[in-house]
């Protein structure tokens, strides 16, 4: 399946205390990881409102002054070429080709495929139909910015993590350090 692959670098990383996306873990920086994860795209690029030309990618800004998750998903949707978008965080180093294309599988009736893991969507680990970003638009334009809205308001297939088969770090979301030593 074509898809393009977009991966989301535009928070602040508070809690983590350095930018994320170009923190080192195992010779790579975790953009680095997740983009290696998007390897099978067609095209991939970054959604951040900042330069990262050690990646030698398009860079994508937010085209809404609110930076939330929906924002960049927005962008994302925006600039894609292929009608099937993997969006992923950046500081989800982790994930590997065989999730993506474990998640394509189940793109056939829905708009969107997200994981639920505990009884918890992953909206930045999901493929997305090209076609919602009018749906995102319109509730950023509201002001209503939250990602699990937008989710509620398209048809998404929600996939149980457990049915994937894969290891439980896959999802481990980085938001200290610590995180990516306790995984």
């Amino acid at each position: 399946m074509k898809f393009t692959g977009a991966v989301l670098a535009g928070g602040h990383s508070s809690r983590f205390g350095v930018d994320k996306a170009r923190y080192t873990f195992r010779g790579k920086s975790l953009l680095r990881w997740t983009l290696d994860s998007l390897s099978e795209a067609e095209e991939r690029f970054i959604v951040a409102n900042r330069a990262y030309p050690e990646f030698e990618l398009p860079v994508c800004p937010d085209t809404f002054d609110v930076q939330t998750p929906l924002s960049g998903l927005h962008a994302a949707l925006e600039k894609a070429s292929q009608d099937w978008v993997a969006v992923a965080a950046c500081d989800l180093p982790f994930l590997t080709p065989l999730y993506w294309q474990k998640l394509c599988a189940f793109r056939d009736n829905a708009q969107a495929v997200v994981v639920a893991r505990a009884g918890r969507l992953e909206p930045l680990a999901a493929l997305y139909h090209r076609n919602t970003r009018f749906m995102a638009e319109k509730r950023l334009v509201r002001g209503e910015p939250a990602v699990y809205a937008f989710i509620e308001a398209i048809d998404v297939c929600i996939i149980d993590w457990t049915t994937l088969g894969l290891p439980e770090q896959t999802l481990t979301n980085v938001n200290r350090v610590r995180d990516l030593y306790t995984s």
